[in-house]
């Protein structure tokens, strides 16, 4: 039996549009609220259909010198063209970007996971520097 860290991809987001991509500030200050961005599909459009779309990108931030990660946010993005009418019938589509606040005493990593329904897991890590 596989372990789940090993059902995870990962890819470099500029050749692959399933991997999520992490925006934030090059360093930030120790305390101070910064803005984090994750999205999927940012250089390569990553469909978003009924059959065939990006269903959540849960973010993890493991502060140097710690054992473990805090799970810092969670977005699902729940519409995907379905209505009664049948798959991509709707005018309403989520597109799977998203934008939280969260500070740090610590630098550290971020890490995104991602989910699409047809290929799975993919990840994504970028240092935090707290300068």
């Amino acid at each position: 039996m596989a372990k789940i860290s090993e059902l995870v991809q990962s890819a470099d987001w500029k050749a692959e549009k399933h991997a999520p991509v992490i925006e934030v500030p090059g360093e930030v200050k120790p305390g101070e609220p910064f803005q984090v961005t994750v999205s999927v599909g940012k250089e390569i459009p990553h469909p978003n259909t009924t059959e065939h779309h990006i269903a959540w990108i849960s973010v993890y931030f493991h502060p140097e010198g710690e054992k473990f990660p805090y799970h810092v946010a969670r977005f699902d993005f729940a519409a995907h063209g379905a209505s009664t009418q049948g798959p991509n019938t709707s005018s309403v589509y989520t597109e799977p970007v998203a934008t939280f606040t969260m500070r740090t005493e610590k630098p550290g990593t971020l890490y995104a996971v991602s989910f699409c329904n047809i290929h799975g897991l993919w990840e994504s890590s970028k240092g935090i520097v707290v300068g």
